[in-house]
């Protein structure tokens, strides 16, 4: 069967989701899972964006071993020159370097004719051959570029050295139907198309990037590119999870076959959904709450009988699991390293005793333990160990039907200065966040507050998502707690911090280039 390489973007074109930030901890945790998985290719980030994209970059490569990691870089001499630096300790790096072609992108964004489109891109593509072993070239809104140019700079390109041809439907614009067609049209009028791999990237403003990318197979791609859960800029990207198990499960039709761990794609799934703050719809196909659920009794008498009636996958095919107790107070420092590894986490003596006490304190107030509490702790000790301005180190909350909720919280600076406010709301989280802002002496506004129970029973830990607007910069923080007005407290504080390091890098990078 004809293997198709999956490439995986959530590190580049995912984080681009609005209010999405991860930090280095976090991409790491998330790219040794897409490593875990089965993904060829791991786009890292883009190198030359900011000293913070550069390092993730620089980690990831240095850390994945099994997985291609690349990194995106514009037709520009310093972006290649940045993604090398960050790359080329990697088991094999490549690069990702793209320029758009279509009509309105060249005339309006470039100002360039096709002519020196076509110049930049040889260019590019043939300095970059210098260093990488691999690099893959990309036409942005290649779906609304006339087909004879399309043809005309993907031969030229691969002449210079590309390996890999990307065809990005940038705006979500495409049909399976045209799209498939513009992969007929190559591979008849570009004479060299049988010396590279073609490659598919779908954005889903139209709803079709799963279809389009299905199609983009059939039609001869090689490689399909997207993200976990489909995150990404606007309405996101392919959903990985959602192609891998389409060409498993119709195998007789589609007749390829890939690397892809399909018995890890809940595990990958909740990781980024939990880390990025984007919860999964109840009724996302694969990796929704809903998808292996029947209500109907009809369906529900039909599955009794023979899973396959209204079963199609299976619960097991893709990781989803009971969730059964796991580990308990008695449980010793072994057992629970051997678990750690199991879910896919590692981390130095230090991080691992700290997390051990605080599994064995969690231990006694909550009687089960679930792998979405280990998985919990480990983000509650990322979040802890993350360099802040801002930590909560004491909260009271009163709250009662006929009284005006209030809040006292005392807060540590890095300095080891405390600041203490009170303050009240209409509401307790209100009176904590009126406190909050009081505290720290600048004006936040909240976009988005979202919580939810990581497991179930009344004893399941809380974890909560907000978006805040902090002097313009919006960002997304969490808090975990089994307190859910602490979980509150700290989602804030962490969406703060994160604002304020944003802006610090922000502020260094434009005292480099002055």
């Amino acid at each position: 069967m004809r293997k198709i390489n999956f490439f995986d973007t959530t590190l580049r074109d995912g984080e681009q989701s609005a209010g999405v930030n991860l930090n280095l901890k976090e991409k790491l945790e998330i790219a040794k899972q897409l490593e875990r998985v089965g993904m060829d290719i791991i786009e890292a980030g883009f190198p030359a964006s900011s000293p913070g994209d550069f390092r993730s970059v620089q980690e990831i490569a240095r850390t994945i071993k099994n997985s291609s990691v690349t990194g995106l870089a514009r037709s520009v001499k310093g972006d290649i020159d940045a993604a090398w630096e960050a790359l080329k300790d990697g088991a094999e790096p490549r690069l990702h370097t793209f320029i758009a072609t279509s009509p309105v992108h060249r005339e309006y964004k470039l100002k360039m004719t096709k002519e020196q489109v076509i110049e930049r891109a040889v260019e590019s593509v043939k300095y970059a051959a210098k260093f990488f072993p691999i690099i893959q070239w990309s036409a942005e809104d290649a779906c609304r570029t006339e087909l004879d140019f399309l043809a005309e700079i993907v031969e030229k390109v691969i002449e210079a050295g590309a390996k890999v041809i990307n065809i990005p439907d940038t705006v979500g614009y495409i049909t399976p139907i045209e799209y498939g067609k513009i992969f007929e049209y190559l591979k008849q009028n570009v004479k060299n198309i049988d010396q590279v791999i073609l490659s598919a990237h779908c954005h889903d403003d139209l709803g079709m990037a799963v279809a389009n990318a299905l199609s983009a197979v059939e039609h001869g791609a090689g490689q399909i590119e997207g993200t976990i859960n489909g995150i990404g800029e606007r309405a996101g990207n392919s959903a990985l999870e959602e192609v891998a198990v389409a060409l498993y499960i119709r195998k007789d039709y589609y007749k390829v076959e890939t690397n892809i761990r399909l018995n890890e794609i809940k595990r990958t799934s909740d990781l980024v959904s939990k880390l990025t703050g984007m919860i999964v719809p109840p009724n996302k196909a694969i990796v929704g709450k809903n998808a292996f659920a029947h209500e109907s009794g009809i369906h529900q008498d039909g599955v009794l009988k023979e899973k396959t009636t209204y079963e199609i996958i299976s619960p097991e095919l893709v990781g989803v699991q009971s969730n059964s107790l796991v580990l308990g107070k008695h449980s010793g420092r072994h057992a629970f390293r051997v678990k750690l590894k199991e879910l896919g986490f590692t981390m130095d003596e230090e991080a691992t005793n700290r997390l051990f006490t605080a599994f064995k304190e969690l231990s006694e107030k909550k009687k089960e333990l679930t792998e979405d509490d280990l998985v919990a702790l480990v983000l509650e000790e990322q979040l802890t160990g993350e360099e802040g301005t801002y930590e909560l180190a004491a909260l009271q909350v009163t709250y009662g039907t006929t009284g005006v909720p209030s809040a006292t919280v005392t807060l540590k600076t890095k300095e080891n200065e405390e600041i203490q406010e009170a303050a009240t709301g209409n509401g307790s989280v209100e009176a904590i966040y009126n406190t909050l802002e009081r505290c720290l002496k600048q004006s936040v506004t909240l976009l988005d507050y979202r919580i939810q129970s990581n497991s179930g029973g009344r004893d399941a830990l809380a974890q909560v998502y907000v978006k805040v607007n902090v002097d313009g910069i919006e960002m997304g923080g969490r808090g975990i707690a089994q307190d859910v007005l602490e979980a509150s407290a700290k989602a804030y504080l962490n969406a703060v911090n994160r604002a304020i390091l944003l802006k610090h890098t922000a502020k260094e990078k434009h005292q480099a280039t002055v």
